[in-house]
């Protein structure tokens, strides 16, 4: 595990995976995340972990059926894509694809100034990776 970096997000997303330890190597060897944090439960799962990728944080657990909590493997559809800004989505995309993640849109500029693309993790989930941090425009437009 890598030394701990402080964070600077107040949105700190929590996945489901159906199997959680698989998915937190993956998410690290395919997607470049550092675990940070692994709290393993007794029957092999995961009851919380912390991911990081920059300065942004995501937590992983096994499914919480009890709360609700199941992986979109389960579900029918999809309620969510995640947005990571990367420095050079080129070489991102190109490791991703090396690793072969499913890609889901093509790596592309996109209207409004964002360059990057789109995979599907091992448990369905969407994760957009680009150049482009969301509210920038806002923060440069005050």
């Amino acid at each position: 595990m890598s030394e701990a970096k402080q964070s600077v997000s107040d949105l700190y997303p929590s996945l489901t995976y159906a199997d959680a330890p698989a998915a937190i190597e993956w998410l690290c060897r395919v997607f470049g995340f550092e675990k940070r944090l692994v709290v393993p439960l007794p029957d092999g799962g995961v009851m919380h972990s912390e991911l990081s990728f920059g300065t942004s944080v995501v937590m992983v657990s096994s499914p919480r059926p009890d709360m609700g909590r199941v992986s979109p493997e389960w579900q029918n559809g999809r309620c969510l894509a995640l947005s990571v800004f990367v420095e050079d989505p080129d070489a991102h995309y190109q490791h991703t694809l090396d690793e072969g993640a499913e890609i889901v849109m093509e790596l592309c500029s996109e209207e409004y100034g964002a360059r990057g693309y789109m995979a599907s993790d091992l448990g369905g989930y969407h994760w957009y990776f680009a150049d482009y941090r969301p509210g920038a425009f806002w923060d440069s437009a005050e």
